[in-house]
C-alpha cells in the first residue's frame, strides 16, 4: 500500500486566516456567497474569500474549476443584483435625498454622460478596487447604463477578477502572505491611476466648457 501525503494549509496571512474556519466549513457555498454580496453592494470579504479558496485549491483541498465557476457566476450575478437595484431604486433615491449628499441633478446628468463615454471601462476595472466593486452596478444601474453592455463588460471583468485572484491564490501557495500584501500594495496603486484618469477626464470636461463660453 502507497502512503499519500495529506493536503497541507499554507501559513495563511490574517485576513486569510480569519476566514479560514468559515471557508473549510462551506466550502464552494461560502465562495458564492461572499462573492455575490460583495458584488451586490454589501462590504463582505468577497475578494479575500475567493483568494483563500484558490489557496486551498492549491494545497488539494479544493477543485479550482470548480472555484472559478462558482465565483464568476457569483460575481456577475451580484453586479446584476447591484445594476437591478440602481435601475428600479437609484433614481428615486437620488431625486429624493440626493440634494442633501450634494447629487443634484446637474451631476446625475453629468455622470450620465461619463457612463455613457466610459462605463464599460468603469465596470471592467471597477472589481479590483474597494469600494468600486461594491457599488459599480448600482451607479451603472442608476446612470441608465443599457442593460446588454453593462451584463457584457459585468461578465468580462468577472472573468478578469476571478482569474487573476484564483491564479494569484492557486501559484501563491507557502508565499501568499507575502503575495498578498503586494497585490493590495498594486490595488492602491491601480486605485491612484483611476482617481487620476478621473481628474484627468473632469479637467478636460472644464477646458472644454471653458473653450465653449469663451467662443459665445
Amino acid at each position: 500500500m502507497i502512503a499519500t501525503t495529506p493536503p497541507h494549509t499554507p501559513v495563511l496571512p490574517g485576513p486569510l486566516a480569519a476566514l479560514a474556519p468559515f471557508l473549510s466549513h462551506y466550502g464552494y457555498l461560502a465562495v458564492g456567497l461572499l462573492v455575490l454580496l460583495d458584488n451586490a453592494a454589501i462590504p463582505v470579504p468577497g475578494q479575500t474569500v475567493l483568494i483563500l479558496a484558490a489557496v486551498y485549491a492549491g494545497a488539494g483541498q479544493l477543485n479550482l474549476a470548480a472555484v472559478i465557476v462558482v465565483a464568476v457566476v457569483a460575481a456577475v450575478a451580484g453586479g446584476c443584483v447591484g445594476y437591478l437595484l440602481g435601475h428600479y431604486g437609484g433614481q428615486a433615491l437620488v431625486h429624493r435625498y440626493g440634494r442633501y449628499v450634494g447629487l443634484t441633478g446637474a451631476r446625475l446628468h453629468k455622470a450620465e454622460d461619463f457612463f455613457e463615454r466610459n462605463g464599460g471601462k468603469v465596470v471592467l476595472v471597477a472589481r479590483f478596487i474597494d469600494g468600486l466593486r461594491q457599488t459599480f452596478g448600482i451607479i451603472a444601474g442608476t446612470t441608465g447604463m443599457p442593460w446588454r453592455r453593462f451584463l457584457l463588460w459585468n461578465t468580462l471583468g468577472a472573468l478578469l477578477w476571478v482569474g487573476v485572484w484564483s491564479t494569484a491564490g492557486y501559484l501563491a501557495g507557502s508565499n501568499i502572505d507575502q503575495v498578498y500584501r503586494t497585490a493590495l500594495r498594486y490595488q492602491l496603486y491601480l486605485l491612484l491611476a483611476v482617481a487620476a484618469l478621473l481628474l484627468a477626464l473632469g479637467a478636460r470636461h472644464a477646458l472644454r466648457w471653458y473653450e465653449r463660453r469663451r467662443r459665445r
